[in-house]
């Protein structure tokens, strides 16, 4: 099993995005990259720690490859909007890629390359080594499982284009 941590807006709705991926074992909400201790959501939300909302995604590098997932990702954020994703605004809102293994870096700048390659403007996506990660609370875990009309910026059909996502038709 492989992990990969990404920072794309609210947490809850691209937790559920990528959960809903074959191949994609286990999905975590939390916080990552920031300078303080054991954050709560409430200290994120000030924007004050320097973290992003990020779903760490442990996946099955056979079924869905880290190329696979990154362009699925790409699919589920706006690479050119700084600090906001949808109505969601403030930095923990910003999009980023984290990675833990450095042998996974010329895959990740691969696809950022083929993504930037498609724009006329800069990404504001980052892309850096993980510093930390701090998982949320209960309550955000699985949070639209939970809450069926909970909020989410992410629409509808993306998360049934995700489930029938394969990496052969990527």
């Amino acid at each position: 099993m492989k992990t990969i941590y990404l920072a794309g807006g609210c947490f809850w709705g691209l937790e559920h995005y990528f959960k809903q991926v074959v191949g994609v074992v286990a999905t975590e909400t939390g916080f990552a990259n920031g300078h303080t201790q054991n954050p709560t959501y409430e200290e994120v939300y000030t924007d004050t720690t320097g973290f992003a909302e990020t779903v760490k995604v442990t996946y099955d590098e056979t079924k869905a490859p880290l190329k696979f997932l990154l362009n699925l990702f790409f699919r589920a954020i706006d690479p050119l909007s700084l600090n906001q994703q949808g109505e969601d605004r403030g930095t923990r809102y910003r999009t980023g890629v984290y990675y833990t293994d450095a042998e996974d870096l010329p895959v990740i700048q691969s696809v950022f390359d083929q993504q930037q390659a498609q724009l006329e403007r800069p990404m504001v996506v980052e892309l850096e080594p993980l510093h930390n990660f701090y998982a949320a609370s209960e309550y955000h875990q699985d949070y639209l499982d939970k809450h069926a009309d909970g909020y989410c910026h992410l629409p509808l059909e993306l998360f049934r284009m995700a489930k029938a996502a394969r990496p052969d038709n990527d």
